[in-house]
């Protein structure tokens, strides 16, 4: 069956078949009042309490315990917290006023980003091969790696989540009619199939699409680490980190997901991003 994320009204007429506001709410609080009294003390306990046990058993455990590798009873309440839920017919994952991705994608937009003449950019080259040239050298370095990595793992290694990739050309101009579809069951191995041209309304060929299937995997060092595991012990870890960037010399910028060991989403990552600047250099 398909259900619509973030979790509103067309998602509890999917789930329950109720039509009003009223009726939405009368389901949730029936279901979510196994909580009663209880301060949620991990994942699965926050999203019972806050949308009900049926729609967390169908669009969250499954989802979430291949995501984090992990039952939802070992991960954090927190995690949880950030999904919205809405009574009114409206699918927007997000309550700004002005939604939408840069035109042409994030590539052409860091593409015109590095268009001008004093900024040289070097692929296929290791940081830390070069750490104390560039520490050097630069007057300012702004680091997204991972934090543990660039303190040479002193303190013990903080652990993520990766990502493995299937991607395919479909000879069908539209694969699934939309940008991204989660598979919330457990069985199904991957998390999500992302059909690209969607992105863009659409456009590309029009015979032709690609589309890619997202798995979840375990992260080893030598890995591309995705998401920060941010349980209690990791957590603690990250502060005794923070505490050795907050002692490093003003030139070390440490940012992103793996700089801060934070889940941003892209537009609290951009919103760091021109944070971090006025701090540098004033509003």
């Amino acid at each position: 069956k398909m259900y619509n994320l973030p979790f509103n009204m067309n998602t509890f007429t999917q789930m329950w078949g109720v039509r009003t506001p009223q009726e939405a709410m009368d389901k949730i609080n029936e279901q979510r009042a196994e909580m009663a009294g209880k301060t949620p003390q991990n994942l699965e306990e926050q999203a019972i309490s806050l949308i009900g046990r049926d729609i967390y058993e169908k669009l969250i455990k499954g989802y979430t315990e291949k995501q984090w590798g992990r039952k939802a009873t070992e991960l954090p309440a927190f995690i949880i917290k950030r999904v919205p839920v809405r009574l009114i017919y409206d699918n927007n994952y997000f309550n700004d006023d002005y939604q939408g991705i840069p035109k042409g994608g994030y590539t052409k937009l860091v593409e015109n980003m590095l268009k001008h003449d004093k900024i040289t950019v070097e692929l296929d080259t290791d940081f830390f091969a070069k750490k104390d040239e560039y520490l050097q050298k630069f007057d300012k370095v702004v680091y997204t790696g991972p934090i543990d990595e660039f303190f040479d793992y002193k303190l013990g290694e903080l652990e993520y989540r990766s990502l493995r990739f299937e991607t395919e050309e479909k000879d069908v101009g539209n694969y699934q009619g939309n940008a991204v579809i989660n598979y919330t069951d457990a069985e199904t191995p991957y998390t999500r199939v992302i059909e690209h041209k969607h992105f863009e309304f659409g456009k590309g060929d029009p015979d032709k699409t690609i589309i890619t299937r997202e798995y979840p995997a375990d992260w080893h060092k030598g890995d591309e680490p995705y998401y920060p595991v941010n349980n209690d012990r990791n957590n603690d870890l990250y502060a005794q980190y923070k505490e050795m960037a907050d002692k490093e010399d003003a030139k070390v910028i440490f940012g992103g997901r793996l700089g801060q060991y934070k889940y941003y989403n892209m537009d609290q990552v951009i919103a760091a991003a021109l944070e971090a600047v006025n701090d540098e250099f004033g509003k």
